[in-house]
């Protein structure tokens, strides 16, 4: 267990230690990977409730009238024409069209906006906002990490589960919606968002209630879950990973996520630079793989044709349920039809994988 005094910790790390995880840096942090088993928690996660620690992640209020005018400049998609409780996915990218990160934003009122971009990644994201935030007088940038929590609730049954504890109904709340509220009298924004192909919610509380919620929840049946579970979930929904899977060498039309970007606006800083990737088209993309020979990938391993480099795994990994093993990488364009033979060097021994359709998982 790492207890370095360079990490930070969230305000749920007592409460991890408490339940016996096990903790790794990630990010800058000291996160738990798993309390007991990684299939375990992410079977329960597919079956029940499973609960996440992401306090990791940035949050940052944006608010000001030029709040809205700053988001549309930088992010992927415009922030002006957003209704308040609604959110985004988007990407900022740079005036090359590399991904700078994927983040979610929320619009909490019309000059109220948080975003949420990675926790390696939050330093950079607020540079570029201040880079290019021409009116400062009209925009408040706040980093309130610290004084937050995060808590991720995702599962079949995490809306009844959630709606024993809230002071409102949430069913009715939509995906990517967002509903101000109450979770046993601690004021909670809920969020109908997540990163594990379930259904269910993002939790941001104050830190100093985040210990309490999280026991609460454990107490109604929920499993606490760890960072490894949250990357095979996130896998088998086909779901991307800043640092793995796409980084500012990659740009949206590689990685797939060309649906999340609007390049046509003016005054978009990576206008110029999309619209001719989108024009001109790509020499790579990234694809989904199942392996059809015995092995795992893993990130960094070379993908082969006919013996030959030609790309890299991003991610790999098992899938318990899809009982395959699994994973995401690049490769030239000529390569990236479904169906595609090709071989993994694990080792030095090239193991056959076969391109599929994304995402590996959708849930019924």
């Amino acid at each position: 267990m790492s207890d370095s005094k360079d990490l930070k910790h969230t305000s749920l790390y007592k409460t991890h230690i408490s339940l016996g995880a096990r903790i790794v840096p990630f990010g800058g942090w000291a996160m738990p990977i798993q309390y007991e088993s990684i299939l375990q928690e992410a079977r329960a996660v597919r079956t029940n409730v499973g609960l996440f620690d992401v306090s990791h992640m940035g949050r940052l209020t944006i608010r000001g009238s030029g709040a809205a005018p700053l988001l549309s400049r930088v992010l992927s998609v415009g922030a002006i024409s957003m209704r308040p409780g609604r959110a985004r996915y988007c990407l900022i990218c740079n005036e090359d069209g590399g991904i700078i990160d994927d983040c979610i934003v929320y619009r909490n009122g019309d000059e109220d906006f948080l975003l949420i971009p990675n926790a390696a990644n939050t330093a950079s994201v607020i540079d570029w906002l201040d880079q290019w935030n021409t009116k400062p007088d009209t925009v408040s940038i706040k980093n309130v990490t610290a004084d937050t929590a995060m808590i991720a609730v995702q599962g079949p049954q995490s809306i009844p589960m959630l709606n024993e504890v809230t002071a409102d109904d949430i069913s009715s709340v939509l995906p990517f919606r967002t509903v101000q509220t109450q979770i046993d009298g601690r004021d909670t924004m809920l969020a109908h968002t997540g990163y594990t192909g379930e259904d269910g919610f993002e939790a941001i509380v104050s830190a100093e209630d985040a210990g309490h919620i999280w026991t609460l929840l454990v107490d109604k049946g929920a499993t606490s879950c760890g960072l490894g579970a949250r990357d095979v979930l996130r896998l088998e929904a086909g779901l991307l990973l800043h640092g793995n899977d796409m980084s500012v060498n990659d740009n949206p039309y590689e990685a797939g996520l060309e649906r999340f970007i609007r390049p046509d606006r003016r005054g978009y800083v990576a206008r110029e630079a999309l619209l001719r990737i989108r024009d001109n088209g790509v020499e790579r993309k990234l694809v989904g793989f199942i392996m059809t020979g015995r092995g795992i990938a893993r990130h960094g391993h070379a993908i082969c044709a006919d013996g030959q480099e030609i790309g890299e795994v991003t991610s790999g990994g098992p899938s318990s349920l899809l009982d395959r093993n699994i994973g995401l990488g690049y490769v030239p364009a000529d390569f990236s039809e479904v169906g595609t033979c090709l071989q993994i060097d694990i080792r030095g021994r090239l193991v056959d994988a076969e391109v599929t359709s994304l995402p590996f998982y959708i849930r019924s």
